[in-house]
């Protein structure tokens, strides 16, 4: 059966976010979700970490859930390279027994599941999700549009990213024709920080250390207990220290509740970190990936720096020819004009 038929033969999908959702991941996740609403469709839209509090403005943010309802027929992965990245909602006594789809951007997708939708080239899952509402002439309403759009402008960071094309720009215009309030979007993304979000980047960004091109920071369980906020909260930092002229990777170590430690991966345009993510399990695109590592703290910080260093050794040159090496240039042929 295909990816059409199958969503539009589900009554009761599971639509699946990945753990330390950002804005496409939750973005996809409603944007989706609304449109399955839209047609009589039952969904269930979890996540099994929390949705960051900037983006809780989203219609229908409050109805993500951290567990399955139990009488699904098909599920649906968004904007997870692998199983992993759905944390505790992967089991793989359900995925063996429904169909799968997975929606995806990353380049690193592992394409599990029985179908997928996997295209590297488009700037965001919610572009992809977009193309197939309209490919399945599912309706887009303005619930459905807000939530698309969100994911575009979080993953393009407002649309700045190397990847941000034509047909990216068209989608976002699209999308506002559809309803989405591209300036209210902007204005709860810039300005949507509680108090204790705003202490802990201010505690997070004055322990950032830099060493060779690299800048990186940690947040530690004490320090998201300390500041009364979770470790979703930090999902922007990242990209904030890759805005650091003289870095040219920047990575942000998240401690989560059961000690393992969530690993964002950012870098400039020429250096590629996404084998880096694959090689410690992860996964994302050439200038951004991820990966989740076991604790403690300071071994998965150890483990990425030393592979990350690696990433931007010069490659080697030709073998200088030794000191008492002589060439005699009277031997060598000049060709005539």
């Amino acid at each position: 059966m295909s990816l059409e038929s199958l969503l539009q033969q589900a009554r009761r999908p599971l639509v699946l976010g990945h753990i330390a959702p950002d804005g496409d991941s939750i973005g996809s996740l409603l944007g989706l979700g609304w449109a399955m609403k839209e047609m009589g469709k039952w969904p269930t839209l979890a996540c099994a970490d929390p949705v960051p509090e900037g983006l809780q403005f989203l219609p229908g943010a409050a109805e993500i859930v951290s567990r399955r309802r139990g009488d699904e027929d098909l599920i649906v992965a968004l904007d997870s390279s692998d199983l992993l990245r759905l944390g505790s909602l992967f089991d793989e006594a359900l995925f063996a027994q429904l169909p799968v789809v997975n929606i995806d951007h990353h380049i690193t997708n592992v394409r599990f599941g029985s179908e997928q939708l996997i295209e590297p080239a488009a700037v965001s899952t919610t572009q992809i999700v977009y193309a197939l509402l309209r490919r399945l002439g599912w309706p887009l309403s303005p619930w459905s549009a807000t939530c698309l759009l969100t994911g575009l402008i979080t993953d393009t960071r407002s649309f700045r990213t190397p990847n941000t094309d034509a047909e990216a720009l068209r989608v976002a215009v699209a999308l506002v024709e559809a309803g989405a309030p591209i300036s209210e979007i902007n204005e709860r993304l810039d300005h949507g920080m509680s108090l204790g979000v705003v202490m802990l980047w201010g505690r997070v960004l004055s322990q950032a250390k830099m060493k060779d091109g690299i800048i990186w920071a940690e947040v530690s369980r004490e320090l998201q207990r300390e500041c009364g906020v979770s470790g979703s909260d930090a999902a922007g930092l990242v990209s904030f220290i890759a805005g650091v002229r003289e870095a040219r990777i920047a990575v942000m170590f998240t401690e989560k509740p059961d000690g393992r430690v969530e690993v964002g991966i950012r870098s400039v345009p020429g250096v590629d970190v996404s084998t880096v993510a694959l090689g410690l399990g992860g996964g994302g695109h050439r200038q951004a990936a991820g990966c989740t590592l076991p604790g403690p703290l300071e071994a998965a910080r150890d483990t990425v720096l030393a592979r990350l260093a690696q990433v931007l050794q010069p490659p080697p040159g030709p073998p200088k020819p030794s000191g008492d090496r002589h060439v005699d240039t009277k031997s060598l042929s000049v060709p005539s004009q």
